[in-house]
């Protein structure tokens, strides 16, 4: 119909009306066979020459009145453009089908079979035992739920620790009257040599500086409840040994270097699986709070212990001591056997491998908050913490006492140990490594003003907030150790901790001891200090965002000053 209709417009005039009409019709030219008047009326008559005008006019009005009911065909010949919209149809019902799926999704473990569920969808909802956020650091550590409600001793608490830490008051109460009673027996038995001590101090600490990270790998490896019986009973029979020695009157000086050997072996392996079995006893939430008593009940013990084995060393002889120390591991023995394993949060052990110590150090390595910590840790115990050196040095080169005040100063920073302890367990709050840093930093300006105090009774009271802030930050950093490692990592990564701790203050006491023989007795508190805190505010800087140091030293750098006379004077004379 289009092609006609666009036909017709162009029609000659000459053709007759019935050749320009649709449907086919076929109109044949007949003779005249009626008069001329109808013809002309009608208009059908044959055609001639003076009609033409007036047939092609009529033909024109004809086609103008057939094509009069076209307009309505005009929607037809749009059709195709109002159509489509229809053939973007399926475009619009594309995401039908995950509307339709949505409503379903939460019946979906009850009406679907477990294989139509995709494990990602399913992932997300699921709870997370451990961590539910990433760590800042953490890295890894990982992010700990910390208690909303305190309470100094919240981790007595939890049964199984009721139980350990009660075997540890009485351990560590008869380890100190073990430590006095041997350095008595050595010096008995050699004479008064104070090489022989050293040798016999040195032989205890040899093991840890050796074969200390191996312990840790060992503490990885096998169940930590039950490494602690066997280094606990190993402990036992060697001060049981001692302790037969000494009352039968056969120890010898060689016997004491050899066992001593031998505590220190034990030692290297107890120490890491020690250190990383409390997180299984509280959890994470806990752990600051059981690390600070574990530390408060060390320094009573400190307290306790060296008095005690002097009262009886007095009465009944060093070998009684000896065999009451071997009679206190059996509290903590019974501690680790009345335990209820199921309640343990224990970390898979992990399976024995070539490469595991490297393992360890390439964790630590790969850990810059880690790494900060051990770097603030070593300082400090190196120089900062040499108290057995420089208390004993202030004591009798600065102030001429005798034994008996040097043993008040020590009391009073077991004191202060004890007190920063305490108050360390009624933290709520997870440390973090700025926390760190400002504790390093104040235990540092506090050792420089103790060295520096005028008279004995100002420097023994200074001891006492000194202690204070050397515990709280060795237990701050211990957790913060602990609370930032993989579970599998823990045993190696608290072994490497122990070794810089502990190794690292041998080799600073002899430095310590030099400067103060050089420069005098209270320049080892004094340097040491000075030397911490230079550590700190080191440790502090390294712990910025990387790349926040630069831009605000220049935006200093930039900051305008005050104008000087002479670029005054010129800038006058430019205008």
């Amino acid at each position: 119909m289009p092609a006609r209709a666009g036909g017709s417009a162009a029609l000659p005039t000459s053709l007759p009306l019935a050749s320009s009409l649709g449907s086919g019709a076929r109109v044949r030219h007949r003779p005249a066979a009626h008069p001329p008047g109808r013809h002309a009326a009608k208009g059908c008559g044959p055609p001639s020459h003076a009609d033409e005008p007036v047939r092609a006019k009529a033909s024109v009005e004809r086609l103008g009145s057939l094509q009069a009911p076209k307009p309505p065909e005009t929607p037809e010949l749009e059709t195709p453009v109002l159509k489509t919209p229809e053939l973007k149809t399926p475009e619009l019902e594309t995401p039908e089908p995950p509307n339709t799926v949505d409503p379903e999704t939460p019946e979906a473990p009850n009406g679907l079979e477990p294989e139509a569920l995709e494990p990602e969808a399913l992932e997300p909802n699921a709870p997370e035992p451990e961590a539910p956020a990433p760590a800042s650091e953490p890295q890894g550590g990982d992010a700990v739920e910390e208690p909303k409600s305190g309470g100094m001793f919240r981790s007595l608490r939890v049964r199984n620790y009721r139980l350990y830490a009660a075997g540890q008051v009485v351990s560590n109460t008869g380890t100190w009257m073990q430590r006095v009673a041997q350095d008595w027996l050595v010096l008995e038995l050699a004479h008064g040599s104070g090489t022989a001590l050293g040798i016999t101090t040195g032989l205890q600490f040899l093991p840890m500086l050796l074969f200390g990270l191996w312990g840790g790998v060992i503490a990885d490896r096998y169940p930590k409840r039950r490494i602690l019986v066997l280094t606990q009973v190993a402990m036992g029979v060697l001060a049981l040994i001692l302790g037969l020695l000494a009352v039968t009157g056969t120890a010898q000086v060689w016997h004491v270097y050899v066992l001593a050997f031998g505590l220190g072996l034990a030692t290297v392996v107890d120490n890491p699986a020690r250190q990383s079995f409390v997180v299984e006893m509280v959890g994470k939430r806990d752990l600051p709070n059981a690390i600070a008593l574990n530390s408060a009940t060390f320094n009573g013990a400190r307290l306790l212990g060296p008095a005690v084995a002097g009262v009886l060393i007095a009465v009944i002889g060093t070998g009684p001591v000896f065999l009451v120390n071997a009679a206190s591991f059996g509290a903590v023995l019974f501690g680790l056997y009345a335990m209820r394993p199921e309640e343990l949060r224990s970390a898979p052990p992990v399976k024995r491998a070539k490469g595991q110590l490297r393992e360890g150090l390439s964790y630590v390595r790969g850990r810059r908050d880690l790494m900060l910590v051990l770097i603030l840790i070593g300082f400090l115990a190196m120089f900062g913490m040499n108290f057995a050196t420089t208390v004993a040095l202030v004591a009798k080169e600065t102030f001429h006492t005798d034994s008996a005040a040097f043993g008040v100063a020590s009391s009073m920073l077991a004191l202060g140990a004890l007190s920063g302890a305490l108050l360390a367990a009624r933290r709520v709050a997870r440390p973090r490594l700025r926390m760190l840093v400002a504790m390093g930093l104040l235990f540092s300006v506090l050792e420089v003003v103790t060295g520096l105090m005028p008279t004995y009774w100002t420097f023994v009271a200074l001891l006492v907030p000194t202690g204070i802030a050397m515990m709280s930050i060795m237990t701050a950093a211990n957790a913060t150790m602990q609370l930032g490692v993989a579970p599998e990592m823990r045993g190696r990564v608290m072994a490497l901790y122990m070794l810089v701790f502990l190794g690292s203050n041998p080799i600073g006491a002899p430095a310590i001891g030099w400067m103060a023989e050089e420069f005098g007795a209270r320049s080892g508190l004094v340097l040491g200090g000075l030397i911490s805190a230079l550590a700190a505010i080191a440790v502090g800087v390294m712990a910025l965002p990387r790349g926040s140091v630069g831009p605000a030293l220049a935006r200093v750098r930039r900051r305008p000053g005050p104008p000087s006379a002479g670029s005054a004077s010129r800038e006058a004379g430019s205008a």
